[in-house]
């Protein structure tokens, strides 16, 4: 004969004291962000994260980083993280739910609604640890020699607080779908929002609600021109991501006085950022002014270096030394009275539509003055270094960009010979990369184009040792520069091949 004794769990168990309540929080917090953080999914993709950073940071791009930009790019990637953490921190909340245990829970005097409260605490470390991230690629960037320009704490404060919205809207998920298939269909959904093409532009209020809105742009604006709503932007998610972890205690069952008033306080917290960020969108009349005052009569700082003058603004004096090397170089391989020709470097931008602009800058008219923009390194190189050679050859930046003649051979050995691979400079100067036929030459203002005559013969040049070459130009300049040259001419002067057959434009 046997008895079954059977218990009930009792309704309500006696907490022990307050201190202990909060450490037990805590202690439950620690074990769920380190089973968070050495999860296989989670693992993968801040392995994926860190190897980005590294990858990122090797280009010939990155040499010349303006750290106005640089604090934007630290945005975008912390999101793939965030989404990993989104779902861990679900799956995590759901555990017991999933494996049929929340019925023995009632017996601990930790109730559900601390639990919860442990969960949105687990996403914390996750947040650190992009904090340390974003730190350190912004410090990359920021300890280069040739960087320039501010960062901004509030744009650097938004990858982090991605992750700690997401991790909490993970635990928000957990009291009010309670289904492992809500995470996964959430970051589908945000991917397809926020990732793979609708994304927010930034030129609108709406657009800010997003968690990030990196507005790419195709120039770099000096700092005070960007009129990015940043600090408004982190109080959004910062209110936003408390309003979601209160929210989870709160459905829970936490419905003590401070969790509802966190409730409320977060809540307006987000509400006032999304509010502000909205009305920051709008450029004010001081920061439009600002900017076309940069677009047509900037204040800026002009240096004298090696017989130029180079003008820019404030935060980019410090690359007129990069500058001064190309023009030094380029000026050296010349013949003729362009060797000691004057040259005026004007920094350019056409900054009165904002990050959003693609204005084309156009080539200046006055006798030996040159633009360059406010990007450096890979192809702006081979660039500003043709619009140097277009100068010295034709006299203004617009003349050289109607050249059409035999002059065009000079011009781009001259912008080509003295750097390392010339060859290679060919190809990334050219639109579509390519060193055979005709194609357009890029510039900072007006292209240039080549013919395929003109590009066999400055091809064969680049062939040649520099020396020689350098020295019949020098003998012959004033014929290699004079309206009308022939390509066939000038390669012949300077002892290659000539085209297989005359140009268009000298037929």
């Amino acid at each position: 004969m046997s008895a079954v004794l059977t218990t009930t769990a009792p309704d309500t168990v006696e907490a022990g004291p307050r201190g202990a309540g909060v450490r037990a929080v805590f202690a439950l917090a620690g074990i769920e962000a380190r089973r968070m953080l050495t999860s296989l999914p989670v693992v993968l993709v801040f392995l994926g994260y860190v190897t980005w950073i590294v990858w990122r940071g090797d280009s010939d791009w990155s040499d010349y980083p303006a750290l106005q930009d640089a604090d934007r790019a630290t945005q975008s990637m912390p999101m793939f993280f965030g989404l990993a953490i989104m779902m861990s921190a679900n799956f995590a909340a759901l555990r017991s739910r999933r494996h049929g245990t929340e019925a023995h829970f009632a017996v601990l005097v930790m109730p559900a609604w601390q639990r919860t409260a442990a969960h949105a605490l687990s996403v914390v470390p996750a947040a650190a640890l992009t904090a340390v991230c974003v730190a350190g690629q912004f410090a990359r960037e920021a300890v280069k020699p040739g960087a320039v320009g501010h960062g901004s704490p509030a744009e650097l404060a938004v990858g982090p607080l991605t992750v700690l919205l997401f991790g909490t809207i993970g635990v928000l998920l957990a009291p009010v779908l309670r289904s492992v298939l809500a995470a996964p269909l959430a970051v589908v959904l945000l991917l397809f929002v926020s990732v793979l093409g609708t994304g927010p532009s930034g030129t609108d209020g709406t657009s800010w609600l997003s968690p990030v809105v990196a507005a790419i742009s195709s120039d770099t604006l000096p700092s005070e021109l960007l009129g990015r709503p940043a600090a408004w932007h982190a109080l959004y998610l910062t209110g936003a991501a408390l309003c979601a972890a209160f929210l989870a205690v709160l459905l829970a069952g936490g419905r003590n006085p401070a969790v509802r008033a966190g409730v409320a306080l977060s809540l307006a917290l987000a509400v006032t950022g999304g509010v502000l960020q909205a009305r920051g969108v709008a450029p004010s009349p001081e920061l439009t002014a600002a900017r076309e005052r940069a677009s047509v009569r900037p204040e800026q700082t002009c240096v004298e270096r090696g017989g130029s003058t180079y003008c820019a603004f404030d935060e980019w004096v410090p690359r007129v030394s990069a500058w001064a090397g190309v023009v030094e170089r380029v000026r050296s391989l010349a013949g003729g009275a362009a060797r000691e020709r004057r040259i005026v470097v004007r920094q350019r931008i056409d900054a009165r539509y904002g990050l959003e602009g693609d204005a084309a800058i156009p080539a200046l008219t006055e006798p030996g003055q040159v633009t360059v923009g406010t990007a450096w390194g890979g192809n702006r190189v081979p660039e500003f270094s043709s619009a140097v050679a277009a100068v010295l050859v034709a006299g203004t930046e617009a003349k050289g960009s109607e050249l059409c003649d035999g002059r065009m051979v000079t011009l781009m050995w001259l912008s080509l010979a003295w750097q390392d691979d010339p060859m290679d400079a060919l190809r990334r100067v050219r639109l579509d990369d390519s060193v055979r036929g005709s194609a357009i030459v890029l510039s900072p203002t007006d292209p240039l184009t080549m013919t395929e005559g003109q590009t066999d013969v400055v091809r064969r040049l680049l062939e040649e040792p520099p020396t020689g070459v350098g020295q019949r130009v020098k003998e012959h300049w004033d014929e290699l520069t004079a309206p009308g040259v022939t390509t066939a001419r000038a390669a012949e002067v300077l002892g290659v091949k000539g085209p297989d057959k005359a140009d268009s434009c000298e037929e």
